[in-house]
């Protein structure tokens, strides 16, 4: 990460993509007996900022602890860098580079900012100290706050403060595809804006994100393209920020008629 806090921020669309990282191919999950996806498809390319759009209950998490493998798929096929992972075990999937920030953040508030950076280094093999502090270091720069506090326990930290130190603590682990499940939730405004700002930060960075998310103005504004799901089906798709100006789109998540 070699951009200044100060650096303008990204626009989406900047690197070219060079092919899919993600792909699910009509992917059905069950919980029980009640279905929660109905064969959805998508593709996420290398590079890219995808985001998946929809109201709660739409199926959003389902798809994504589906591509982690905390959702066992039913039928359909999970394919990532071209590779079906759809019966892999969810540290298989880290293993490879699938890395996500879960709802909520789920940090672990008995721990220091250090400790909870530390427990993201899982499936990552350093080969110095030297390397291992690089890492510290790189998310340090990204998140200033961090560095402050790196003593301080994550249940005393302000819900902001615990997002960024989630999203750190993903980014140690140096994923391929980074997974971000409602990252703006619960979060006052002003952070929101700079909780996106380092997200368009990161994929400029080149890490490929597939982001789940109901702020629909701060979401597909930053993405190259994305997903509306709506009870378990996607039923539209496109370049960000022509999604942004469809006007069903911005009738159901923006209110505006």
């Amino acid at each position: 990460m070699t951009k200044s806090a100060t650096s303008p921020e990204p626009q989406p669309g900047s690197p070219p993509p060079t092919g899919p990282v993600l792909e699910l191919e009509d992917v059905v999950i069950h919980y029980g007996r009640i279905q929660a996806l109905h064969g959805i498809s998508l593709q996420v390319q290398t590079g890219e900022l995808v985001t998946l759009l929809g109201a709660n209950g739409a199926g959003k998490s389902t798809t994504m602890r589906g591509i982690s493998g905390l959702a066992k798929t039913t039928t359909g096929d999970i394919r990532f860098k071209g590779e079906s992972i759809t019966r892999l075990a969810p540290h298989e999937r880290v293993k490879r580079g699938i890395i996500q920030v879960p709802e909520g953040r789920r940090i672990f508030p008995g721990m220091t900012v250090l400790e909870n950076l530390d427990m993201g280094c899982y499936g990552r093999r350093f080969g110095t100290k030297a390397e291992y502090q690089e890492a510290v270091d790189q998310v340090f720069e990204l998140f200033p706050r961090l560095a402050e506090r790196r003593k301080q326990f994550g249940g005393t930290m302000s819900g902001g403060e615990q997002q960024m130190l989630a999203i750190g603590r993903a980014l140690m682990a140096r994923p391929e595809l980074l997974l971000l499940d409602e990252p703006s939730m619960g979060l006052a405004p002003m952070v929101i804006q700079q909780i996106f700002s380092i997200i368009a930060r990161i994929n400029a960075e080149g890490t490929t994100i597939l982001m789940v998310e109901q702020n629909a103005q701060q979401a597909l504004s930053r993405s190259d393209r994305g997903y509306i799901l709506e009870t378990g089906s996607i039923t539209r798709e496109g370049p960000g920020k022509d999604l942004l100006g469809d006007d069903a789109v911005r009738e159901a998540y923006l209110g505006v008629a």
